[in-house]
């Protein structure tokens, strides 16, 4: 069954430890390779789809020398939060990420990923959306997370397996596994089919 995989060179670019693991649980051989990237801006015509395809695929492009063996394949991704029409990143302060989280309380948003998987001769752009709802946060409730598992290199300002996401996830329409960072079954019939 793994034989399609056996024969390819799978390389994750990502400094993401949530994305590595739940590469690493897929039981699929993998290299890690980390390049210093800016945080990239988008064109503002994307439909919102789009805006974490093209971070992907711009991602991939700073990797192209690794890539130079036929039998490479080269992963990346970009995860957006996305609440009324408002794209969160990863909060730079204890304030922004408690704003993003009084924003999240109470209401539901969407959390898109996008994959792309490159090669010498081709690449492969997708995307996964989870709808997420989230109770009624109190400022307590916000602070302690905040405080104690400091959410800063999450876009949202929030990772939906820690203590926030126990207390104050009703519930989540698509992929949970995208939520964390990587949508690993679609990402797993994609890598068949490439």
């Amino acid at each position: 069954m793994f034989d399609n995989f056996s024969a390819k060179k799978l390389v994750l670019a990502s400094n993401s430890p949530r994305r590595r693991e739940l590469l690493k649980n897929l039981k699929i051989p993998f290299e890690i390779k980390i390049r210093n990237i800016p945080e990239e801006s988008f064109p503002s015509y994307l439909t919102k789809e789009k805006i974490p395809e093209f971070l992907a695929a711009k991602k991939a492009s700073f990797y192209s020398g690794e890539i130079n063996n036929p039998g490479t394949v080269l992963i990346t991704a970009d995860t957006i939060v996305l609440c009324d029409d408002i794209i969160l990143g990863k909060p730079g302060n204890y304030g922004e990420a408690f704003k993003m989280l009084e924003l999240l309380s109470g209401r539901s948003h969407e959390v898109i990923t996008g994959v792309a998987l490159t090669s010498k001769d081709k690449q492969k752009v997708f995307h996964s959306v989870t709808k997420v709802f989230f109770k009624h946060l109190t400022k307590e409730e916000i602070d302690f997370y905040i405080r104690n598992f400091k959410p800063y290199d999450k876009a949202g300002a929030y990772g939906i397996q820690e203590w926030i996401g126990m207390i104050g996830i009703e519930k989540i329409e698509g992929s949970y596994f995208n939520v964390v960072g990587l949508p690993v079954q679609k990402l797993y019939s994609e890598l068949l089919k490439f």
